[in-house]
């Protein structure tokens, strides 16, 4: 057994949210996977149990043998992603040509940031592909807009029950399901023991609360003259309501009563006190403290890593791939840089997000969802079925939807869990299991068709407004509620 810092011991022993003790057990395929024990413990225990060829379950959907065409659009690695992740793309592309030799198939990737901009454009002139993974907070939109054809699970050989309830949540509109999850996850914190410890914070224990993660930001600053918190801030990027959306529900705010165990959407709560409270501490961090990058106004989480690297940045929350992006620019590092690298990697932590000031804990319920469109938005106006439900098998297959998340979230398909490869990462791996750990605290994007335009344009532009001054707290985030409101009621921003 492996011995942990007390930060990792914090994430293994976290007793799960009211979210997961609702969650019933679910049958996967025979077997049980009981969402209610969920822990790193539970993982391990299951990892390794079952096998799966992928070729004879999705031979059952769509013949090995078939001939067809498909066109295929997913939102490819990041700039700041391992090396790892690089190569597993590479291997799945070669593994389903291998498996469907006869299927022409025409992929094309796209950064997270342009992906649903071209994705809208490719369907007002009806060119669009015929399979697109898109992140998980973008299916509603288009589902709602009937560009997307229904599919569920039992359409490509799998049960509903084999994905997260919240998983499969954001595929729905209006009681159908249109489409799959392909991966899951949660973040969790990211700390520099070593700093920590100069500072004079201790150098095993995490901020247990957003307000400590504000507390400790200033000391950090104010004693060694670095970043305390790595605030992401960037408009118009998916990275900002990642990360600011936990603290927001942390505090016990939101958008909606997305946080609410059973959300209606129907009242809309930026300009709560709760959450101007969120955004106070985002602005004493930036304004009043001066203890985040001066450049989180337009920072990505790449931005942060080597800033993390480097030693100058002390938290950060990010994915468990985060260890293997410092390992990849620590070997890329020479001479005296490379000795300093090491030391940060050997003083990394992680420990699960901080709570509020009433012990809520959240995190936002990540990944992608896989989609087939209707034929009428495709260009040439035709559909290949078979080809596409083998794509969509594939990915979502126990095999690929844990390889194709293998270095920084988790499979779509909860079998994948099971698998020998599941075993083998949680051994190579640091810190897997710490985000594991956050799954339960999950909460999902609000399943609205505004959803994309309120996390990633609203939110940061709240933030912009509240940090660069241009309005004060209260101010931004009135004016964030009004476009809430605005686009509910159809007028657009």
């Amino acid at each position: 057994m492996r011995n942990y810092p007390m930060g990792r011991a914090l994430a293994r022993g976290a007793v799960v949210s009211a979210l997961a003790v609702s969650m019933m057990s679910t049958s996967v395929l025979g077997q049980s996977v009981d969402l209610s024990q969920w822990s790193p413990e539970y993982v391990r225990s299951i990892a390794g149990t079952e096998t799966y060829d992928t070729a004879e379950q999705c031979g059952a959907v769509t013949p090995l043998d078939y001939e067809g065409k498909l066109t295929f659009w997913y939102q490819g690695v990041f700039e700041g992603d391992p090396d790892l992740l690089r190569q597993y793309y590479r291997d799945f592309f070669e593994a389903f040509r291998a498996t469907y030799p006869n299927i022409q198939l025409e992929e094309q990737a796209l950064t997270y940031n342009d992906l649903l901009d071209k994705f809208r454009t490719a369907l007002l002139g009806n060119a669009g592909p015929m399979v697109v993974r898109l992140q998980i907070l973008g299916g509603v939109e288009f589902a709602s807009k009937g560009y997307l054809q229904e599919l569920k699970p039992e359409d490509v050989g799998w049960n509903n029950e084999d994905f997260w309830p919240g998983a499969m949540k954001s595929v729905m509109w209006e009681g159908k399901s249109y489409g799959i999850p392909t991966n899951n996850e949660t973040m969790a914190l990211i700390w520099n023991a070593d700093i920590f410890e100069r500072a004079g914070l201790d150098p095993e224990n995490p901020p247990a609360t957003w307000d400590d993660v504000v507390a400790y930001s200033k000391q950090i600053n104010e004693t060694l003259g670095i970043s305390g918190y790595g605030l992401v801030a960037r408009k118009n990027a998916g990275n900002t309501p990642y990360r600011f959306m936990p603290q927001l529900w942390a505090y016990g705010g939101g958008v909606f009563d997305e946080a609410d165990p059973n959300p209606t959407y129907d009242e809309i709560r930026l300009d709560s006190p709760e959450s101007i409270r969120a955004l106070q501490a985002s602005y004493d961090m930036y304004v009043k403290d001066k203890s985040v990058p001066v450049s989180a106004l337009t920072n990505q989480q790449a931005d942060n890593q080597p800033l993390f690297l480097a030693g100058q940045l002390a938290m950060m929350i990010s994915h468990p791939s985060d260890y293997d992006v410092m390992l990849d620019l620590q070997a890329k590092a020479t001479g005296e840089d490379k000795e300093k690298a090491q030391t940060v990697i050997d003083n990394m932590r992680y420990g699960l997000i901080p709570t509020g000031p009433d012990g809520r804990r959240a995190v936002v319920f990540g990944g992608s969802n896989i989609h087939i469109l209707n034929p009428e938005y495709v260009e040439g106006g035709v559909v290949d079925e078979p080809a596409a439900k083998a794509m969509v098998c594939f990915w979502t297959s126990p095999e690929w939807s844990l390889k194709m998340a293998y270095a920084g979230s988790n499979p779509g398909n909860l079998n994948g869990f099971k698998t020998e490869w599941m075993k083998q990462r949680l051994d190579d791996i640091e810190f897997l299991d710490v985000t594991t750990s956050m799954l339960p605290y999950g909460v999902p994007f609000p399943t609205l068709p505004e959803t994309p335009e309120i996390m990633n344009i609203i939110i940061p532009d709240m933030l912009q407004n509240a940090l660069t001054g241009a309005m004060t707290v209260e101010e931004a985030a009135k004016d964030a509620a009004q476009k809430v409101r605005d686009i509910r009621d159809g007028g657009g921003l």
